[in-house]
């Protein structure tokens, strides 16, 4: 098994191991690939990829809601209930794939970008650990750590911005336990925002500088991509699930009714309209303010590398009018991510409708399902 926090050139091997040479896991013209697995404090994504000469091709994809309460702050709280989900879900899509990739998230992932001299990879695998004590709220001891140097030392430069990642031990052993119980292999665990991130490069504009921001059920992941690479992560506790459970105390509707008028699949009663709308509104503009607070943040040491625009996922992006409310607020245009865009799809094995449906919320499952196991 291998912690692995991004796409390329980062494992770092677990359970009693010390820190791995760095290497890539990215090989371009292997069809090995994991099963892309997204356990969300919602539901489970399930996606399987099929690597071509020219990109990949979807082999299956579902969905299953978990348990209220089942996952919190993307701790397993109750991983009996999620693992007979998963069961449940892999065996609907008689998937026999056996090694998967998960990510996580919330208060015991720590990703910090951080400036260190110039190193060779041994020498800052050495030296990560000592550096990263100053930056982690937890005991060294107690995480898995992870990092990689991006390399953007220019000319005589002595200097270079590395991304640190650390992922509190317990955290991942819960899923690990999990998964292992069911007879699953998990071969990469990697940061959530990672995951969006490799989902947006399977699209043409992989090299736009843009704001990346996933809306779940409990919680809105924001990545700010500058050159290629990750320049800011962060997670706010803010989800597509309060704003369901407002419209539902309020209104008194079953969550499947509140659900449902959420995402405008349904009419709210006529006379509940203006609450309603209120209620949406106060939502939009949490989020809005969340991601013009990243924004702000990272243009005061980006001027030069200005972000082109916003793409949300997640099943808050589902919400109608939101992509263009989050236009007008943040100043930014903003799109709804599709990350099968470009994936090659057979319409008679795969329901349209149904693709079209899950892709905003399925970014995640696709962006782990391109990681390739070469072990």
């Amino acid at each position: 098994m291998a912690i692995a926090l991004s796409k390329s050139k980062l494992e770092l091997p677990v359970l009693g191991s010390l820190l791995g040479r760095l290497k890539s896991s990215f090989a371009p013209r292997s069809n090995n690939l994991a099963l892309g697995l997204d356990i969300g404090s919602h539901a489970v994504k399930v996606c399987e990829l099929r690597r071509l000469e020219d990109g990949y091709q979807l082999e299956s994809l579902g969905s299953a809601m978990i348990p209220l309460d089942s996952i919190e702050d993307g701790t397993l709280v109750n991983a009996a209930a999620v693992a007979a989900v998963i069961e449940k879900l892999l065996a609907n899509l008689r998937c026999r794939h056996k090694k998967v990739a998960i990510s996580v998230s919330g208060y015991s992932v720590i990703v910090k970008k951080i400036n260190l001299r110039l190193m060779s990879p041994d020498e800052l695998a050495k030296h990560v650990h000592q550096e990263a004590e100053q930056y982690i709220p937890f005991d060294i001891e107690d995480v898995y750590l992870d990092c990689q140097d991006l390399h953007t030392n220019v000319g005589d430069e002595d200097r270079s911005d590395v991304m640190l990642a650390a992922a509190r031990k317990e955290l991942v052993d819960g899923y690990l336990n999990m998964l292992d119980g069911l007879g699953l292999q998990t071969v990469v665990v990697d940061v959530d925002a990672f995951a969006l991130e490799n989902a947006f490069e399977l699209g043409p504009d992989r090299h736009e500088n843009v704001a990346l921001v996933d809306i779940g059920a409990a919680k809105m992941n924001i990545n700010i991509l500058s050159d290629g690479t990750s320049a800011l992560v962060r997670d706010v506790p803010l989800g597509g699930r309060q704003l369901t459970e407002q419209i539902q105390q309020t209104l008194d509707l079953s969550f499947e009714e509140a659900e449902e008028i959420k995402l405008g699949q349904i009419a709210p009663p006529p006379d509940t309209k203006a609450r309603v709308a209120e209620i949406m509104l106060r939502a939009s503009q949490q989020w809005s303010k969340e991601i013009q607070r990243a924004l702000d943040f990272y243009q005061t040491g980006h001027e030069e590398h200005p972000v082109s625009r916003i793409v949300i996922s997640g099943g808050g992006a589902k919400i109608a009018g939101l992509a263009e409310f989050l236009t007008r607020k943040c100043s930014l245009p903003c799109s709804v991510l599709d990350p099968f865009a470009q994936t090659k799809v057979d319409g008679n094995r795969i329901d349209p409708a149904y693709l079209r449906a899950m892709a905003p919320e399925m970014a995640q499952a696709v962006g782990l399902a391109t990681r390739t196991i070469d072990f």
